[in-house]
């Protein structure tokens, strides 16, 4: 399992669309299993991501919890936000 954290300059709702385009259909192909604005669950192949948008002091932060999909997880984090 993985938690990491990090702080993009996309606001949440381009986060959050940047998060279902990479891990939902258009990209891994993992299933929208949970969504609230500020909150998405994927599962698939054995595994899940989690992942929880928010602003804190102006920046957009993001917080990702995965299993199974570490490898993928870390390429989102540093390619695409």
């Amino acid at each position: 399992m993985l938690n990491l954290k990090c702080k993009t300059k996309l606001s949440q709702e381009d986060a959050i669309q940047q998060t279902k385009r990479f891990f939902g259909d258009g990209g891994l192909g993992l299933k929208l299993t949970e969504e609230t604005p500020q909150y998405l669950t994927f599962e698939g192949g054995g595994g899940f991501v989690t992942v929880t948008v928010c602003v804190d002091k102006g920046q957009t932060q993001v917080a990702l919890v995965t299993q199974e999909w570490d490898y993928q997880a870390k390429r989102f984090a540093s390619d695409f936000l």
